[in-house]
């Protein structure tokens, strides 16, 4: 028999891309299996403690803070041969990245994360940069996600006021169209959210 090795993964995409609605299929699937198992998340946009996709799906997960200690959480909660999903695994600091791969070696769990690579000026989230220098896997969601000019949209452009930010705190939680929400996101082409043009719907 060949030996089991245990694996951190890391899916990533832009906003839109499908990472939430992966997330809530891989954990249904491995506890039909009869895989025990946590979903853990970050400022989620439906509330602390819940994982949900923008299809309307959602299922309770353990809130992830800045404090939180991310091997007592997975020694206690999941035995080894068990999985751990985290969604909005950007928002982790790099020292729980650094629990996670520790916990795929030493507590022989399988985890697998779910991450927006980069924040609205284009550059990465701690979090998310240690993943891809640590994962064992990387995985690029391939559901298309558009500009509003029909390019493909790979830059996730924070909108204020109608205009495409460039300065401010890197985390401020939102959702696309989300007209009630303080900040709104769009999803943009490179050309256009270097001119800062969020389309015309939006200035």
């Amino acid at each position: 028999m060949a030996p089991v090795f245990h694996e951190l993964t890391l899916f990533h995409g832009s906003m839109g891309a499908g990472k939430s609605t992966l997330a809530l299929q891989n954990a249904y699937n491995r506890r039909q299996a009869g895989r025990p198992g946590v979903l853990l998340t970050s400022m989620d946009r439906a509330g602390a403690g819940v994982l949900s996709s923008r299809l309307g799906v959602m299922a309770d997960a353990i809130e992830v803070i800045d404090a939180t200690d991310l091997v007592a959480l997975i020694a206690s909660e999941v035995p080894a041969g068990g999985f751990v999903i985290v969604d909005e695994a950007q928002f982790l600091n790099i020292e729980q990245v650094e629990q996670l791969a520790w916990a795929v070696d030493e507590l022989c769990v399988d985890v697998d994360c779910y991450a927006i690579a980069t924040d609205f000026r284009s550059q990465l989230f701690p979090g998310s940069q240690r993943l891809f220098e640590l994962a064992d896997h990387t995985v690029s969601l391939q559901v298309e996600v558009t500009c509003w000019c029909g390019r493909p949209g790979r830059q996730n452009a924070r909108i204020e006021d109608g205009t495409v930010a460039r300065f401010g705190a890197q985390v401020a939680v939102g959702d696309i169209g989300d007209t009630a929400a303080e900040v709104t996101y769009r999803v943009l082409c490179r050309r256009h959210w270097r001119e800062g043009d969020p389309g015309p719907d939006q200035g």
